[in-house]
């Protein structure tokens, strides 16, 4: 009797285990391309920060809508969902730019590379501003102040 009731709650457990893991993989997805994370489900509404590309995110439930609310980070907006995927992204670690970098002169004199956008925070990087630029800033005072502000700071 006694390894009846074992085997029976060893199933149960089991079960509900299964499910429990299946829940959470189908909240589960991946970024496939750098992503604006944006405070309604629209390109012209207001960008949050941007998601990196291969970042994991939490979906609250699977839909074949065009956008959809996630959590990443402790922001929470929308994203499009043709930019996620149920699998796990590979991304390079690069850290290209397809921009010319330019510079300029900070209140000490010093000259300071201007955010920049990078496919990954790249070195020497101290911010990630919310239009998705890296900045290289030297003080906390007024990074990101023409990006729409520091969406994390990295150092």
């Amino acid at each position: 009797m006694k390894r009846g009731i074992i085997l029976f709650f060893s199933f149960l457990f089991s079960c509900l285990l299964n499910a429990q893991l299946s829940i959470q993989q189908d909240t589960i997805r991946y970024v496939m391309a750098n992503l604006n994370l944006r405070e309604a489900p629209n390109t012209t509404s207001a960008i949050i920060t941007q998601i990196p590309k291969g970042t994991q995110v939490t979906i609250d439930e699977d839909c074949e809508c065009k956008w959809i609310p996630v959590n990443y980070n402790g922001y929470i907006g929308y994203v499009s969902t043709k930019y996620l995927s149920k699998e796990k992204i590979e991304c390079n670690t690069t850290y290209n730019n397809s921009t010319s970098i330019k510079y300029y002169t900070n209140s000490k004199g010093e000259r300071v590379q201007s955010p920049t956008y990078y496919n990954s925070a790249p070195p020497g990087a101290t911010a990630l501003c919310r239009d998705g630029t890296y900045s290289f800033s030297k003080s906390r005072r007024g990074t990101c102040s023409h990006h729409g502000g520091v969406a994390k700071w990295l150092k």
